[in-house]
């Protein structure tokens, strides 16, 4: 774990970077682009004992903010620009923000060298996944066979997901979980920094976790959705509390 604040990690709550996407939004009278995040990120991780730290996607922003951090959240959103792992756009592919992409590779590999624990949720775990040499398939319906992994727009889909009992996942959560998902891209080629800890009854990859004794894990899912199941924001927040990276 790394922090540069004046006093122990211990002695107060741990700062949980969350990365956030730039989109035009509706607040009061005004109509603007806004720095966004749903409000279930902030509250899970308060609700742990994190103190939320919102990271726009700005152009300055480098890998040096992670030393003010004590762990860090690669939420949910668009696609991951396909040219970041040498691959040309699927007609699907959409939502895509060099800005975002370019700041989010520069936290993750800020957190992954100083050791800071790292949480990857659905957008998140692909990022993870594409900084460390995978790749994406770009339209999951179009590997699987169905839409059940993105429903429809604005709804969730439940997908079970079996767990390795040996993984950091697995542990917290059991051998088999149902999860809230929504998304059209998954993993393909699996990175070999990266083991693959869970996937869904179709195949498709839902869990990873870096190789060696570093907390570093992605889900597929949203676990933030669920706000009764915190057990994954906790263990991020455990692992900087107790210098387990």
């Amino acid at each position: 774990m790394a922090s540069s604040g004046s006093e122990p990690a211990g002695d107060r709550r741990p700062r949980i970077g969350l990365t956030t996407y730039l989109e035009p939004a509706r607040y009061g009278v005004w109509s603007q682009e806004a720095a966004l995040l749903p409000r279930a990120y902030v509250e899970v991780v308060a609700r742990v004992g994190g103190w939320p730290v919102l990271l726009p996607p700005v152009a300055d922003l480098d890998a040096s903010v992670v030393g003010a951090l004590d762990g860090l959240v690669l939420s949910g959103g668009g696609d991951v620009d396909p040219a970041r792992y040498g691959a040309s756009p699927h007609p699907r592919t959409g939502g895509t923000s060099a800005q975002r992409d370019a700041a989010e590779e520069g936290l993750l590999r800020g957190a992954l060298a100083r050791d800071v624990p790292v949480l990857g949720v659905c957008r998140g775990m692909q990022v993870l996944n594409v900084v460390l040499g995978g790749t994406l398939a770009q339209h999951l319906p179009d590997v699987v066979g169905h839409e059940g992994h993105r429903p429809a727009p604005a709804e969730f889909g439940r997908t079970r997901v079996s767990l390795a009992a040996d993984s950091v996942v697995g542990g917290l959560l059991g051998d088999e979980v149902e999860v809230a998902c929504y998304h059209h891209q998954a993993v393909d080629v699996l990175s070999d920094d990266l083991v693959a800890v869970g996937r869904a009854d179709d195949g498709t990859v839902e869990a990873v976790e870096l190789r060696g004794p570093r907390f570093a894990v992605g889900v597929q899912w949203h676990p933030e959705v669920d706000g009764d199941d915190c057990r994954l924001f906790a263990a991020l927040v455990d692992a900087t509390r107790e210098g387990t990276t």
